[in-house]
């Protein structure tokens, strides 16, 4: 069967990871069924969006998941909410948990062909001792965990319980995905903060993943035999310092200069609970955002580059290509990197 043949539906596919695996997807020829809310924005998505097949709804929409399965042959389930805002948990546990069982059950009812979940290192274990995060790290339950790592194991609890009912499945999850999008949202808003001036950085340290290769990926777990696993994809792991300074000489900002210790990230997420009280604003620093800054986190991806073969993307790569669409774009334009 030629690629031309196959009916792929995408949910999520107007977020950062869903735009750029949808736009892979056209480029190689497959014939793209996506799902989208009503007020969706498509920027991300480009002139491309004109060979998409859109099914307006959610994935809580059940009657909208069968309807837009129907004569489907392989899934990727992209949708999520990111979010450290407690205001947002009522609805993220919704999207991430509730949502991703309707598509698996719906997926299941189809007899699908292939179901590709792009879950997140948040759904991985902690590491201890120092070693690197691995696909073998037990998660465990923990205060610490932020409500959006629950939401993330929760969803891929949901695909492995598929599995086990027959559907044939893998797993992405990324590290932190950097690439050009809309400036002001998710992972791309730190090259905006940096733009803007930033003049803080926090002492810790994640993984970072070029967000084509996340679609890379995908696809080509899609159209493997690899099936029943798991594949973390991070490009490098590095300090936010060393970040911040790589975006700060792409963007010929200065570099932030002052750390963020427990005590000023403390008095932050506490000035930015009471604003968002007294004005009803996104919390954007909390407690959570503040904790998970403050530590070092490393992932092993040795699983995907020795089963996959696969070659990352060089996060400075990354880093200089983004920063040159946001220097070209201004922040008031979405940016998009070539597929």
């Amino acid at each position: 069967m030629t690629n031309s043949n196959k009916q792929i539906f995408i949910t999520g596919a107007t977020g950062l990871v869903g735009s750029y695996l949808a736009r892979l997807l056209l480029k190689k020829g497959y014939r793209v069924r996506a799902l989208k809310r009503v007020n969706s924005k498509m920027d991300l998505i480009g002139p491309e969006a004109e060979r998409i097949e859109w099914i307006t709804g959610d994935v809580l929409d059940i009657p909208i998941l069968e309807e837009a399965m129907a004569g489907i042959d392989q899934v990727f389930h992209c949708a999520a909410i990111v979010s450290y805002d407690p205001k947002h948990l009522k609805e993220m546990m919704a999207i991430n948990v509730d949502g991703t069982a309707n598509v698996v059950n719906v997926a299941l009812h189809h007899e699908i062909k292939k179901l590709v979940h792009i879950s997140s290192i948040a759904a991985l274990g902690k590491s201890k001792n120092g070693e690197a995060v691995s696909e073998k790290t037990k998660w465990e339950r923990d205060k610490d965990n932020t409500n959006y790592s629950v939401s993330k194991y929760l969803s891929e609890q949901e695909v492995w319980r598929g599995h086990a009912e027959g559907l044939p499945i893998a797993i992405v999850n990324p590290s932190v995905v950097l690439g050009a999008g809309r400036w002001r949202q998710s992972s791309t808003g730190l090259f905006k903060q940096v733009y803007d001036g930033l003049k803080f950085y926090p002492l810790g340290g994640n993984g970072f993943v070029d967000v084509r290769d996340v679609a890379r990926m995908a696809l080509q777990l899609m159209e493997s035999d690899v099936e029943g696993e798991r594949f973390i994809a991070n490009g490098k792991n590095l300090k936010f310092r060393a970040l911040f300074d790589q975006m700060a000489a792409g963007l010929n900002k200065p570099i932030p200069t002052i750390k963020v210790t427990p005590l000023l990230g403390g008095l932050a997420w506490r000035a930015m609970w009471l604003r968002s009280k007294l004005t009803g604003k996104s919390q954007l620093i909390t407690r959570e955002t503040v904790r998970s800054a403050s530590g070092t986190v490393m992932y092993d991806a040795q699983k995907s580059e020795n089963i996959l073969d696969f070659k990352y993307t060089p996060i400075a790569e990354t880093i200089r290509e983004t920063t040159a669409v946001l220097k070209e774009t201004g922040v008031k334009e979405t940016g998009r990197l070539a597929i």
